[in-house]
């Protein structure tokens, strides 16, 4: 058991963090659930500051994005609403996209600044920004992430201010990078502007504009050092305020560059050492917490932004024992379990058990409506309206529960959860594990799939044949939440285009890494 310093147990009286309790989301990108030893006993990466993170806070195990890639996951997580909503149907955006987050919604950060909240970003936006570019108009990559992006990227005025980016969406402050490490451009953005002009031409895995002092080696840990310096000024302030600190990593993603500390250290492969050192740095930050005192006023989640990726030499992984996805089907950008059913750790001391595992069906949608209530504030007509508290199953008491979520592949492929049921309205995957759209082995499948997720995690059952009334109804359920522009209480919304349930073969493709 814990005990608080002297030092520490005097800090507090001063605060009222039962109240507004510090925040801080920590998500991963690429990091399945398999992972992290706390969900896998038989896994063979070690990961002790996340055991521990789990063994102070309650391990959610059936917690899901809303997408199997990080653009729109991180869309629903940051809105409370789903991305595909949106004109995002499929994939994700590049480094020059436009935003995809509307200038007048509402997010979770923007939301607690209004409660008084300082606000940060560190890491992976991804959500598109509007740079400027020469001679006027703005640049927009509409996913393309090679050669196109090259050629808009030499085009940008990287001497004016970055609009539509964090800053915009609710953030005090933001240092970090534009979208995916591999995705151009390769430079530092702080607030709205790029700390070095991107005149270098540099490739990882994905050519393209990049300053000269950036080195993808470098981004994990100085994203952390940013946040923990964050840590240690929020501290220091004279008027204490609380914050929220959201830390979307870029590992284990690709280009999976573990620094010399970490090389190595798994035994298993590069990725492995990757994870490794992600779970190294959130023990960085929880160590931080403790050392200036914050622990015990402080709301901490770790989660990923989806599964593990193919990247990560899965075959690789699994000759030697390790499964990163644990007993579920697939991996990142499928509609299988795999691909987004993630970690998610939630620690806040003396309101969550610690050492609790809760089955419940949540996601991180569910931030925005989730941090509301525990301020006691509504979250306001028209937004998070897809986002249901859990705030009842943190505290270990009845209320309002999830019992269905919906979730997508890379190439927009639905599906969606009632109870222990799961209809996911494609063959195959919908994205890159087998059988994939298209291919051979997903032809003669039927045309949609059910499980029964409580005895059979796995996927490896389809009851669609036996169930069919079963299907109806939950095929017209999830047309009911696309009509409606909304899944919770409240009058209807529209969406942003219009959603098509289920998505022809020949659906526009995105690829990630």
């Amino acid at each position: 058991m814990r005990i608080p310093s002297l030092l520490c147990l005097l800090a507090g009286l001063a605060l009222s963090a039962a109240d507004q309790p510090n925040i801080i989301v920590i998500l991963a990108d690429d990091q399945g659930i398999g992972d992290v030893s706390a969900y896998n006993p038989k896994g063979k990466i070690p990961t002790p500051n996340l055991d521990r993170l789990a063994a102070d806070g309650m391990r959610f195990t059936d917690a899901h994005t809303t997408s199997g890639v990080c653009t729109p996951s991180r869309y629903s997580l940051l809105t409370g609403r789903y991305h595909w909503r949106t004109r995002l149907q499929s994939g994700v955006l590049g480094g020059y996209s436009a935003p995809l987050i509307a200038k007048d919604r509402l997010t979770v950060a923007g939301f607690l600044r209004q409660q008084g909240y300082g606000t940060a970003c560190f890491g992976k936006w991804h959500l598109g920004m509007s740079f400027a570019l020469k001679g006027g108009g703005v640049a927009d990559d509409q996913g393309a992430y090679d050669g196109e992006a090259v050629k808009i990227g030499r085009r940008v005025d990287y001497a004016a201010d970055i609009k539509d980016g964090p800053l915009d969406h609710g953030f005090d402050r933001f240092f970090g990078i534009s979208a995916s490490l591999d995705m151009p451009p390769f430079v530092w953005i702080k607030d709205r502007r790029t700390t070095e002009i991107p005149s270098a031409t540099k490739t990882w895995l994905r050519t393209g504009p990049a300053g000269p002092k950036f080195e993808a080696i470098d981004v994990l840990p100085r994203v952390v050092d940013q946040a923990v310096a964050y840590l240690t000024e929020a501290a220091a302030a004279p008027a204490r305020k609380p914050f929220l600190l959201y830390v979307p990593l870029n590992a284990p993603h690709t280009p999976i560059v573990p620094t010399k500390e970490f090389q190595g250290s798994s035994g298993l492969n590069p990725y492995a050492d990757f994870v490794r050192q992600v779970d190294a740095d959130v023990g960085r930050l929880l160590a931080k917490l403790d050392a200036l005192c914050l622990r015990d006023d402080t709301l901490v989640v770790f989660t990923s932004d989806n599964g593990c990726s193919p990247a990560a030499k899965i075959d690789e992984l699994q000759a030697k024992g390790h499964e990163p996805s644990f007993i579920y089907r697939g991996h990142k950008a499928d509609v299988f379990e795999g691909g987004h059913r993630v970690p998610f750790i939630v620690r806040w001391p003396g309101k969550v058990k610690p050492g609790s595992v809760n089955p419940q069906l949540v996601g991180q949608i569910d931030f925005l409506a989730t941090f509301a209530e525990a301020l006691g504030a509504p979250v306001p007509a028209g937004a998070g309206e897809d986002s249901v508290s859990f705030l009842p199953a943190l505290l270990g008491k009845d209320g309002p529960a999830r019992a269905s979520i919906v979730s997508q592949s890379i190439n927009g492929s639905f599906a969606i959860r009632d109870g222990q049921w799961k209809l996911a309205l494609c063959p195959g995957s919908g994205g890159w594990s087998a059988p994939k759209p298209g291919s051979k082995e997903e032809k003669g499948l039927p045309e949609f799939q059910l499980y029964d997720l409580a005895t059979d995690p796995g996927e490896q059952v389809n009851l669609v044949a036996r169930h069919p009334e079963r299907v109806a109804a939950m095929k017209a359920a999830l047309q009911a939440v696309v009509d409606r522009g909304r899944s919770t209480p409240g009058p209807d919304l529209a969406n942003d285009v219009h959603v098509a349930l289920v998505k022809k073969p020949g659906a526009k493709k995105l690829q990630d890494k």
